[in-house]
């Protein structure tokens, strides 16, 4: 704008290299800003905002606990007396949960490994790139999959007598039968819902599911030997 404050009027197509207060455009002209196109165009993606509260919201909950609650710390450790049970850090009590039912390489090597791949690859599917309902297409030639899938990880978890992950399993495909038998068109808004749930989302939920009942089975239920005992009991 011009720094004079008298009402100024002119005639120009281009109302970039003249601002006028107010131009008249005549009939053999037409009006435009000639402007070139920016490499770069600065935005906050409403992801980063998400993201941004939920960090803060976690560092407050995390002081929080740490003002109130003191950390349950042992004693110095003795090399002559081994605690028994032996616990690892609660983050990885279902890691030692699992050893206790399968061997090594499977409990701590392929087991968690094979979750993170199908973690990472699965939302890349076909079946999976609008983030659409598992069984809203194809439902027909997806549910045989389904139930084999399930019907052959049940008997692998009772065949190693992993009881503790069969229950977390046999939820997860209760709700995934469900699922099977709504549409998003359901009278019920629970049904929509889990209908609208794509693969990736039962997988996730199935491997948290599993995470946190092998962790509080581990921290709370397992006594000296690794045998089960009921947390009100001494």
């Amino acid at each position: 704008m011009s720094d004079s404050k008298d009402f100024i009027t002119g005639v120009n197509s281009n109302a970039k290299k003249e601002p006028r207060r107010v131009v008249f455009v005549t009939r053999r002209t037409s009006p435009q800003v000639r402007v070139t196109d920016e490499e770069v165009v600065q935005t906050f993606p409403e992801v980063f905002f998400r993201t941004a509260i939920a960090v803060e919201v976690l560092a407050i909950v995390l002081v929080g606990i740490a003002l109130l609650l003191n950390a349950p710390l042992e004693g110095i450790a003795d090399p002559s007396h081994t605690p028994n049970p032996a616990k690892a850090p609660w983050y990885f009590l279902g890691l030692q949960e699992m050893l206790h039912y399968f061997p090594p390489v499977v409990a701590g090597v392929l087991v968690p490994t094979l979750v993170v791949i199908a973690l990472v690859v699965i939302p890349y599917f076909n079946i999976n790139v609008e983030a659409e309902g598992l069984f809203l297409k194809d439902r027909a030639r997806r549910l045989p999959i389904f139930y084999a899938g399930a019907i052959g990880l049940s008997i692998f978890l009772i065949n190693f007598d992993v009881y503790v992950a069969l229950v977390p399993t046999l939820i997860v495909v209760a709700l995934m039968l469900v699922a099977a038998q709504s549409t998003t068109s359901s009278p019920s808004r629970f049904r929509r819902y889990l209908a609208a749930r794509p693969l990736s989302f039962w997988i996730m939920s199935w491997f948290l599911f599993e995470l946190v009942v092998l962790t509080t089975v581990g921290t709370l239920f397992r006594g000296p030997g690794w045998s089960w005992v009921w947390p009100w009991r001494s």
